[in-house]
């Protein structure tokens, strides 16, 4: 059993980086569209990707996580590589809960930052994942 549950919680990590990948994607391509038909269809892309995808696709990735630990609380002993890898897991859900702000704002008309800003923005995902595919397979401490 313990080795679905991280299957599907690897499926959910896919997910999960997906959507975080491409909707600042589509922030960089909002802030940049000028005429309202565009601003229009991605707030709707936005909102569908945030609430249909990426947030239950998070959901689904803690819920899993958990079960993990819970299966083999052993885990949560082992080293600290854990405890860094769930630390940086919970700043990638705050990342998660400022991506839902700007969904916000651009819904409400405001286009927040500039295009330029978004670029940026976009690699903070790509550290995360980095750091965290090391620490789960390196267990480096």
């Amino acid at each position: 059993m313990y080795e679905y549950v991280k299957a599907f919680h690897l499926i959910a990590i896919v997910t999960w980086f997906a959507a975080l990948f491409y909707l600042p994607r589509l922030f960089v391509y909002h802030a940049m569209s000028e005429d309202s038909i565009s601003k229009d269809r991605f707030c709707i892309m936005e909102r569908k990707l945030l609430k249909g995808i990426m947030t239950p696709s998070m959901i689904v990735v803690w819920a899993l996580g958990i079960a993990l630990i819970s299966m083999n609380p052993y885990l949560f002993q082992s080293g600290a590589w854990l405890h860094v890898k769930l630390t940086l897991v919970l700043i990638l859900s705050g990342y998660h809960g400022l991506c839902a702000k700007h969904v916000k704002a651009f819904a409400r008309g405001d286009t927040p930052k500039s295009h330029v800003y978004y670029r940026w923005f976009n690699e903070f995902p790509v550290v995360i994942l980095i750091a965290v595919v090391i620490l789960a397979v390196v267990k480096p401490f």
